[in-house]
């Protein structure tokens, strides 16, 4: 049952042009392949090959939320997006705060079959703050987890998060922070400025954020261990990024699609799609992020995808739910961009949304180079495929995407995860299909 594919006239993101061939568990070769017997040939003349990508800020509901997202159905849209890999964040009920919720959410991806889902563990117990979870053993579980987070939450209290930064060093973890002071937030609903007071909504200040992330550089620094900051989304949040890598300190960074592409002035409206925490910044700060990211002051690209019923996010603007779904478009917003203006090439694309975030997970076989031996993780993408983004191109449970109706360049046209298509020319693969080729990708 395994699956031989050859892949003809790929464009690699170096710019190189080459066939490649995946068969079972590796990428058997690749450059002109002329004998390839028994593989289904895909054309992929005009389409950039990518090392599969890899989201290190997923939510993907379940347990707990299923209303919204199922590993299954969020897994599907990775797939459709050209994500082999997904880490899930621990808001789910019950929180991922011990050793068996995530492992449960391992099992429902390995059974799925459509990314690997890699669990990330809470950092406190039932995401309150108050004291820490059960991280060693989070860390010695099958779902063998090294990315901590609170998201949805800030880790507001220092001595905490110092605790949690000096018990990660002992097997190689990383605190990925929610920098949001709370304090600063309260009732917050827009970016702070001169719209919000326009619009009389209550502002969430951009200090709010740079200063929890100025306080835990220097306690990463403190105590020599790994800090991972999620979601940034302003230009002086940037600048004390920019400083502590100068200074020597183990800090990565992410930022979002959205915060990429869209600025604050879509909350005009009141739209609900537009709502997201942290909020749309102004058109400075995404030019600044945008900068940091094609530098490497800001390390990946992270979705943040976050999946919410049609009920919670159709309301009034105060009441709606923060967030938007990003695992299908967001190679497309990053294409837009970064990769349209100039700034960014295919490689730094490949670099972050798939090598670094691999790294910073510390992810085996996913963020491997396109290359003889390496593991059969692809996405193939046509660039020159420009599309109203619309409902067709959602394949998980929730539609709350900001950018429906709006034209987007380029379309993934391909996926292949542990060596299988998952997603191909516009379809996700049936799920029975891939559950099977799942299986015998694990059992042999």
């Amino acid at each position: 049952m395994r699956e031989r594919h050859l892949i003809t006239g790929a464009t690699l993101p170096t710019g190189e042009r080459a066939d490649i061939l995946l068969d079972g568990d590796m990428i058997a070769e690749v450059g002109i392949i002329t004998d390839a017997a028994g593989a289904t040939v895909f054309d992929a003349d005009g389409l950039i090959a990518l090392p599969g990508l890899v989201d290190l800020h997923t939510h993907l509901r379940e347990p707990g939320y299923e209303q919204s997202e199922t590993v299954l159905t969020g897994t599907q849209a990775a797939a459709a997006g050209g994500f082999t890999a997904v880490f899930a964040m621990a808001n789910t009920f019950p929180v991922a705060d011990t050793a068996g919720v995530v492992e449960q959410e391992a099992s429902l991806g390995r059974a799925a079959g459509y990314a690997t889902v890699q669990p990330i563990g809470a950092v406190t117990v039932g995401l309150k703050g108050a004291e820490l979870a059960e991280l060693g053993a989070m860390a010695r579980s099958r779902a063998n987890v090294r990315v901590f987070s609170d998201d949805g939450f800030c880790v507001a209290d220092p001595l905490l998060m110092r605790r949690a930064l000096e018990y990660v060093k002992a097997f190689d973890g990383v605190i990925a922070q929610h920098a949001q002071e709370p304090r600063l937030t309260e009732g917050a609903q827009m970016n702070e400025g001169a719209l919000s007071g326009e619009l009389g909504l209550t502002g969430w200040p951009a200090v709010a954020e740079e200063s929890i992330i100025a306080r835990d550089v220097l306690l990463a620094e403190h105590v020599g261990s790994r800090l991972h900051v999620c979601h940034v989304s302003t230009a002086g949040s940037v600048e004390v990024i920019r400083w502590a890598k100068g200074r020597g300190i183990d800090v990565t960074a992410e930022v979002t699609p959205h915060h990429l592409l869209l600025t604050e002035d879509l909350v005009k409206d009141y739209d609900p799609r537009f709502k997201v925490n942290p909020p749309l910044r102004r058109p400075e700060d995404a030019l600044a992020l945008r900068a940091a990211l094609a530098d490497g002051t800001i390390d990946i690209v992270a979705t943040d995808h976050a999946p919410h019923p049609v009920e919670a996010k159709q309301s009034e603007w105060d009441a709606a739910a923060n967030g938007m779904v990003g695992l299908e478009s967001a190679l497309s917003v990053v294409h837009a961009a970064v990769v349209e203006t100039g700034l960014m090439s295919w490689a730094d694309v490949a670099r972050v949304m798939s090598h670094a975030p691999a790294r910073i997970g510390r992810l085996r076989g996913h963020g491997e180079s396109i290359a003889a031996g390496a593991a059969p993780e692809l996405t193939l993408y046509d660039p020159a495929l420009a599309s109203v983004f619309d409902l067709d191109r959602l394949a998980g449970r929730s539609v709350n995407s900001p950018y429906l109706g709006r034209t987007l360049p380029g379309r993934v046209v391909a996926t292949f995860h542990a060596g299988y298509a998952t997603y191909a020319n516009g379809s996700v693969r049936a799920a029975d299909e891939v559950a099977a080729l799942a299986r015998e990708a694990t059992h042999g």
